[in-house]
C-alpha cells in the first residue's frame, strides 16, 4: 500500500473533494463543460448535502499524504434481511496509482467488518478491478443504471438497447 493515511472525511475536506470530483468528470467526459447543467450536476457526487451525509456514514474515506489524493463515498444499506455497504463513488487525482484505489477500498472493507457488515458492494469498473482482485471480491454482475426522463439523453455509460 501507499504511504497515505486513510481517514474518514470531514467538513474541511469538502472543497478539495468537490475539486477532485470535477477534475475526474472532466477526464471521463472531455465535453463535460458543454453538457446541460442538470447533467453536469447529476454526475457529481460531492454536493454539500451529499458530503454531509457521507461524512456521517462511517464508511467514507479520504486518502491523505498531506494532500488529499482521493476519496471513497460509501454507506450501509439495509437489504431487508441484512445490511451491506454500498460504494457510490471512488475518485482519485489524475496520475494517482492503483495503490490509492486499493487503499480506499481496503478502508471501506475494514470499516464494514468492524461494524459487523459482511458484504461490500461496488461497481465493477476498470478502475476498481485491481482493488477487487486484491480484496478477492466475487464478480457477480456488472452495474447498470436506468436514467429516467430527459436525463437518459446525456447520461454517461454505454446505452443498452432492446434486444
Amino acid at each position: 500500500m501507499s504511504s497515505c493515511r486513510y481517514r474518514q472525511i470531514t467538513e474541511p475536506d469538502f472543497e478539495v473533494l468537490q475539486a477532485l470530483d470535477l477534475e475526474a468528470q472532466r477526464r471521463l467526459a472531455p465535453d463535460y463543460d458543454a453538457l446541460p447543467e442538470r447533467e453536469r450536476s447529476s454526475r457529481l457526487s460531492t454536493s454539500h448535502a451529499a458530503l454531509k451525509f457521507y461524512e456521517r456514514s462511517e464508511h467514507s474515506f479520504v486518502a491523505d499524504d498531506d494532500e488529499v489524493r482521493g476519496f471513497v463515498l460509501a454507506q450501509s444499506v439495509w437489504q431487508g434481511d441484512r445490511p451491506v455497504v454500498l460504494v457510490r463513488t471512488v475518485c482519485v487525482a489524475d496520475g494517482t496509482g492503483d495503490d490509492i484505489v486499493r487503499g480506499l477500498l481496503r478502508a471501506v472493507v475494514k470499516s464494514a467488518y468492524d461494524s459487523a457488515v459482511y458484504e461490500v458492494h461496488f461497481p465493477a469498473t476498470p478502475e476498481l478491478m485491481p482493488a477487487a482482485h486484491a480484496e478477492e471480491a466475487h464478480l457477480v454482475a456488472s452495474y447498470a443504471v436506468v436514467h429516467l426522463g430527459t436525463r437518459a439523453e446525456t447520461a454517461p455509460g454505454e446505452r443498452l438497447r432492446p434486444a
